[in-house]
């Protein structure tokens, strides 16, 4: 599986941007998928998690309220809608995938299976 992240850019505080994560392969219904971030001097941040069928997300604390994950399985691609834009939430996103059962629910550990490169969100005061 190959993860391709886009849609980073630079953007005032309170303005929004929306990342996606476009998935290679023929079985993006069968992972959970999640987007994580890091700032420099940070550790990886969980942000938002999705199960296979996008009926369930998780979020961590920091963001609830002001992101929303979803996902198009027809088109392989998950996105991350980001609004109300902080300077903190300023970090690499990075989207990832996990092979996962069809009842589970979305992941917010950090045990994924695949990686994408990484989009740059930088967020001005």
């Amino acid at each position: 599986v190959q993860l391709q992240a886009s849609g980073g850019g630079l953007v005032q505080a309170g303005g929004s941007l929306r990342l996606s994560c476009a998935s290679s392969g023929r079985t993006f219904s069968m992972y959970a998928m999640g987007w994580f971030r890091q700032a420099p001097g940070k550790e990886r941040e969980f942000v938002a998690g999705i199960s296979r069928g996008g009926g369930r997300a998780n979020y961590g604390d920091s963001v609830k309220g002001r992101f929303t994950i979803s996902r198009d399985n027809a088109r392989n691609t998950v996105y991350l809608e980001m609004n109300s834009l902080k300077p903190e939430d300023t970090a690499i996103y990075y989207c990832a995938a996990k092979r996962v059962i069809q009842s589970s629910g979305p992941i917010s550990s950090h045990d994924y299976d695949y990686w994408g490169q990484g989009t740059q969100v930088t967020v001005s005061s």
